[in-house]
């Protein structure tokens, strides 16, 4: 038997808003105080010049930032920095900038770029369906077949609308099986070594999968009733699991999900632990007890039932050996759930740092996706084909899965501003610039700079490992011009006290006539 455990407490912070509420927000607050920003007093930007004929940057760095660095105890070795104007004159600050870093979550802004060149801000994952039989008098004589086209934001209530959808056309009961399909994207465990193992309790890390439902998490809300009892729901419902409310009456207002698989037993169960009483409200575990294709068997099953569907089969995992015809690749589709747009997508995946919808981007950079399986090496193949083209040399700027997880993603300073400004004069510099939390607005970035010049003047995506703080993207001085900025800083030992002084750089340049 093994255990899976997460604990939430009633003094934890609210449940988030939904991603639509959340994309919603972010758009709103990204247009008010992004409107048009990158036009804003800039002088006629030059055509760039290839990064191959770039000159080697020259240190520079006033001293009264050299004096809060230092301050920082730590090496000033571990830092690289470059910020200069959009409008091409020289850098106003910039320290080892020819030096490749690690680059945590600022290589999501890579993705975004290369994204928004090479799929557009119109594209769309796309999740199809299949009828390997006769549909007759609303019967399926066949298998429903669901094919993962790699919607990172695919969620239990996308799908249940989907598959209310598809009563509506006429699909009432499946007498075969449903079959999901997950051959979109084509990994190897070598090209997952690069990054952590998901856990339980860092559920960011989850893997990727081209039929991923709520991004591998599993969601319990315990909610007291007017007599104190707990009522429990859990998302997606996970069909043929046992659970067990094992809550207590109390007042410590505590709960923990154990997820188990039961020995002997094909019905694993689910156990909510701890205390509750009337005055706990509303809380939410959020836990990743089970593996993505776990969770996919159970949560489809159990939100096609959910939706009136009748099952006669089972659901199961296609595999090379199955009986199914699978020239279905052929065959147009019953019906598809279409994802939002990219442009949407680039928000919810910078504004938040989401890893699993970056690191699903970057897969469906292989060339053909999805009619071709996608693969690590195709994808980045093509990510280097685009940053050559961009004049950027294969030792300046190396990517991986494209979300910072990983930590061969590492770029110089100065190549990483040449990227942005590039983007920025190009037709989706504001659509990027939108998708980048706001210095003490929102995002990543909602509680850092507040206060100061900078808050609500700078677009920055920031970057956080263990050894690692970054921050990359767009600041507006007090006179109007744009900054491309990139803030690195790799140290092995307390790397958090780089962040005071990498906001320190912010502040610096926003003041910037």
């Amino acid at each position: 038997m093994s255990d899976s455990a997460s604990t939430v407490r009633a003094s934890d912070s609210p449940v988030r808003a939904s991603r639509r509420q959340w994309l919603a927000f972010a758009a709103a607050a990204s247009a008010s105080l992004a409107a048009d920003p990158l036009q804003a007093r800039t002088r006629k930007a030059p055509q760039a010049a290839p990064a191959s004929v770039l000159s080697e940057p020259v240190d520079v760095l006033p001293a009264a930032l050299r004096e809060r660095l230092s301050e920082t105890g730590l090496a000033m070795e571990g830092f690289g920095l470059h910020v200069q104007p959009l409008d091409g004159t020289p850098a106003v600050l910039s320290w080892q900038a020819a030096r490749p870093f690690v680059l945590a979550s600022t290589s999501k802004l890579i993705t975004s770029m290369a994204a928004l060149d090479l799929l557009g801000p119109t594209y769309r994952w796309r999740t199809r369906a299949y009828l390997s039989g006769p549909l007759t008098h609303g019967r399926l004589l066949g298998d429903l077949v669901i094919r993962g086209g790699g919607d990172a934001s695919l969620t239990s209530q996308d799908l249940l609308v989907w598959f209310q959808q598809l009563r509506e056309q006429g699909l009432h009961e499946v007498w075969g099986d449903i079959i999901l399909n997950r051959e979109a994207f084509s990994l190897r465990p070598q090209d997952l070594t690069s990054t952590p193992e998901p856990t339980p309790e860092r559920p960011h890390h989850v893997r990727p999968d081209a039929l991923a439902l709520d991004a591998g998490v599993v969601r319990v809300a315990v909610q007291s009733d007017s007599v104190g009892r707990a009522n429990i729901q859990v998302t997606p419902p996970l069909h043929d699991v046992k659970l067990i409310n094992a809550l207590g009456r109390g007042g410590a207002c505590v709960a923990n999900a154990v997820y188990r698989d039961v020995e002997g037993s094909p019905q694993p169960q689910l156990q909510i632990n701890g205390q509750w009483s009337a005055r706990c409200g509303a809380q939410q575990i959020k836990f990743s007890p089970v593996s993505m294709r776990d969770l996919g068997l159970r949560g489809i099953e159990g939100l096609w039932l959910q939706a009136g569907g009748v099952l006669r089969g089972r659901v199961v995992e296609h595999s090379p050996s199955s009986p199914v015809p699978w020239q279905l690749a052929d065959a147009a589709p019953f019906s598809e759930h279409v994802s939002a747009p990219l442009s949407e997508q680039l928000i919810d995946m910078n504004k938040r740092s989401d890893n699993l919808v970056a690191r699903h981007l970057m897969l469906s950079l292989a060339p053909e996706f999805p009619n071709r399986a996608a693969t690590a090496e195709a994808a980045q193949v093509r990510v280097r084909d685009w940053l050559t083209r961009k004049g950027v040399r294969k030792e300046w700027v190396g990517l991986d899965t494209g979300s910072g997880l990983s930590r061969l993603e590492k770029a110089t300073p100065q190549a990483m501003v040449h990227l942005l400004s590039r983007a920025a004069r190009g037709p989706q510099g504001k659509l990027l610039l939108k998708s980048l939390p706001i210095a003490g607005v929102d995002g990543t970035l909602e509680g850092r700079l507040r206060g100061g010049v900078a808050e609500g003047q700078a677009w920055l995506k920031t970057g956080t490992l263990l050894d690692t703080r970054g921050l990359a993207g767009y600041v507006r001085t007090r006179s109007g011009r744009m900054l491309g900025v990139c803030l690195l800083a790799n140290h092995a030992e307390n790397v958090a006290a780089a962040t005071p002084a990498l906001d320190a750089c912010v502040e610096w340049a926003a003041r910037l006539a």
